[in-house]
């Protein structure tokens, strides 16, 4: 969950340290006692160690290149979230919060210490070659991804469009790695997308971007102006974005003054984000799907919701991540991605590790594997290469969008976990376990409404 610093930070960039190690004394009131005293003793061990490296090295070295490679490692030791990011890494960021970047669609965090897809973003290389959330990425073009920083992470899988990348996946219930090559693209997001499902309104939200609020507002609308029984949310294999968005994404179904969302950071300082009073919907009937994709920002709207009783939400737990990252900019024009505080429902409930507990748990169906001609099936003898296999739905044919027909599909091709879907990439009601639950309780909901009351 990321935010922007609504007040001034002062923070300390790669020439101060420099200045610091050297023993340049900063700010009023430097006295070497306390806490003072202890910083400035463990910068002058590391100015020594920057002097012995410059001077012994065996290559020679630049003291930027050090003093950054420093500055990671510290924000390394803090958790997984926190990051150095140089001025080209803050300006991509910047650019990412308004739905347009280049890479190959993938959100990405850390799970179990491995580093974990959220999930894949629609449309992309790496939903179209069936990359899932819950998969783990072992292997980045033969580079392992055990010491990597989630930040260096993403600037590996990024690239030219049309660059190829080599992902090494380890899936839960697959015994051996899954082998992806994906041609990067310029990946651009729409974050809001909706459609009529047996007069009820099913909007999906696959990211929270800046315009995602206004953008919902807009169809909501239209629901209320077709006089939709009810609505459907699907948050979905939706990684999560900006805290903002998220607030003005619950205010739409809430009344003005009910807190959506509050953070707790250093020393239990508390920020609350109140809905302004928008509830578009009023009181109709309303389901938010969710499952281990749904993340961050989607926790916030699906906890809040949950809390006051105006959503039922069904699926599977989400994946619980619950900290907000508060970007920082530095004065060379690097920035700060650090953690500053965790997030909670209105009731209290933190969602870091946990997640958000669906009210009625429904599985996504499991695919149905199938091998392609040519490949290795589950009953071949050991020593014959084993690939990964089409995944198709019961009793329908994989989509062309899926069957790994250029560059950027997996060897052999996996279809994401919402597959089947439309040619606007939206799941099949007729396929999709979770949406029909919905939508029949739903019908039931307005059936059990319309039954006379005993006199």
């Amino acid at each position: 969950m990321e935010q922007y610093p609504r007040k001034r930070f002062w923070m300390v960039g790669p020439t101060v340290v420099v200045a610091l190690v050297l023993g340049v004394m900063l700010g009023k009131g430097w006295e070497r006692t306390g806490h003072a005293t202890e910083t400035y003793e463990e910068l002058k061990t590391f100015s020594e160690v920057l002097t012995q490296v410059q001077k012994n090295y065996v290559d020679e070295t630049k003291v930027k290149d050090l003093v950054q490679g420093a500055i990671r490692g510290m924000l390394s030791t803090l958790d997984p979230h926190s990051a150095y990011m140089t001025p080209d890494m803050y300006k991509e960021m910047q650019v990412e919060t308004k739905g347009e970047f280049g890479g190959v669609g993938i959100q990405i965090g850390v799970k179990e210490n491995r580093l974990a897809v959220i999930a894949p973003i629609e449309g992309t290389p790496a939903y179209r070659a069936g990359i899932k959330a819950g998969d783990f990425i072992t292997k980045v073009n033969d580079e392992t991804t055990k010491d990597l920083t989630l930040m260096d992470a993403v600037q590996k899988m990024r690239g030219p469009k049309g660059s190829k990348v080599n992902l090494t996946i380890q899936r839960e219930g697959t015994p051996d790695p899954l082998q992806f090559t994906l041609v990067r693209d310029t990946i651009k997001i729409e974050s809001v997308k909706s459609k009529v499902l047996d007069n009820i309104g099913y909007v999906r939200l696959t990211q929270f971007q800046e315009s995602t609020g206004r953008d919902l507002g807009k169809v909501l609308k239209q629901f209320k102006e077709l006089k939709l029984q009810a609505t459907i949310l699907d948050l979905r294999n939706n990684p999560g974005g900006l805290l903002t968005a998220s607030v003005e994404v619950s205010e739409q179904f809430l009344p003005g003054g009910k807190l959506v969302v509050y953070t707790k950071g250093r020393e239990s300082k508390k920020d609350e984000w109140i809905a302004k009073g928008k509830d578009q919907m009023d009181d109709s009937p309303m389901i938010i799907l969710i499952n281990e994709g749904s993340a961050s920002a989607s926790e916030i709207v699906a906890g809040a919701l949950q809390d006051y009783g105006r959503a039922v939400i069904v699926g599977t737990t989400s994946f619980g991540k619950g900290s907000v990252q508060t970007i920082l900019p530095l004065g060379d024009g690097s920035g700060l991605r650090l953690t500053t505080a965790k997030y909670y429902t209105p009731k209290g409930r933190s969602i870091q590790s946990t997640g958000i507990t669906p009210d009625i748990v429904v599985k996504a169906q499991p695919p149905v594997t199938v091998a392609k001609a040519g490949e290795a099936t589950p009953g071949e003898k050991d020593g014959e290469p084993k690939q990964a296999k089409s995944v198709v739905a019961p009793g329908k044919e994989q989509p062309a969008a899926a069957k790994g027909q250029d560059a950027g599909q997996s060897k052999g091709g996996v279809l994401p976990q919402l597959a089947p879907v439309d040619a606007m990439g939206d799941p099949l009601l007729e396929q999709d376990v979770q949406l029909q639950k919905a939508v029949e309780m739903l019908k039931t909901w307005k059936i059990f409404k319309e039954l006379p009351r005993a006199s």
